[in-house]
C-alpha cells in the first residue's frame, strides 16, 4: 500500500524567524506556528492552540528571515518527520514539519515590502479553515 505524508497548515509564527547556515552552506530556520481551531464543548465555543515546530530550508528559510516577523499569519504545506535521540541513556523523540511551501497572508507588513511569494506555483486555496468539513 502506498503512504501519503502531507501537512497544510494556517497560523501565526510564534517568534521572530532566525536564519542560520549549516555546513553544507544551506540555510535553515526553525519556525514556530500556533495553530487556532475552535472547539464547541457543550453550550461552549472554546479557542485551542495548537503549536507547531516547522523547518525550513534553502530560499524558503532565506525568504522567511527577510518577510516573516513573529504574529504575522501564515499558509504552510509540508510533511511530518520524527526526530529521535538519546540524552542521558534515555530515547526521545519529537515529531515536526519540514517546509516545502509557503505563502506569507495578510497585505503589507511595515517594512513597506512587497510580499513574495514563495512558490510560483502554487495557488492560495479558495476555500477557507471555517468552510472545511472537518
Amino acid at each position: 500500500m502506498a503512504s501519503f505524508n502531507r501537512v497544510i497548515l494556517i497560523g501565526n509564527l510564534t517568534r521572530d524567524v532566525e536564519l542560520r547556515t549549516i555546513p553544507s552552506g544551506t540555510a535553515v530556520t526553525e519556525i514556530g506556528l500556533a495553530v487556532n481551531e475552535k472547539v464547541k464543548r457543550g453550550e461552549e465555543w472554546i479557542e485551542t492552540t495548537t503549536f507547531v515546530d516547522i523547518t525550513f530550508f534553502g530560499r524558503m528559510a532565506e525568504v522567511l528571515s527577510e518577510y516573516a516577523k513573529k504574529g504575522n499569519p501564515l499558509f504552510i504545506e509540508g510533511r511530518l518527520k520524527l526526530d529521535t535521540w538519546e540524552k542521558d541513556g534515555k530515547r526521545h523523540s519529537k515529531l515536526k514539519v519540514i517546509g516545502e511551501k509557503m505563502q506569507l497572508l495578510g497585505g503589507k507588513s511595515g517594512g513597506g515590502k512587497s510580499k513574495p511569494q514563495a512558490d510560483d506555483d502554487y495557488d492560495e486555496p479558495a476555500t477557507s479553515p471555517d468552510s472545511l468539513p472537518f
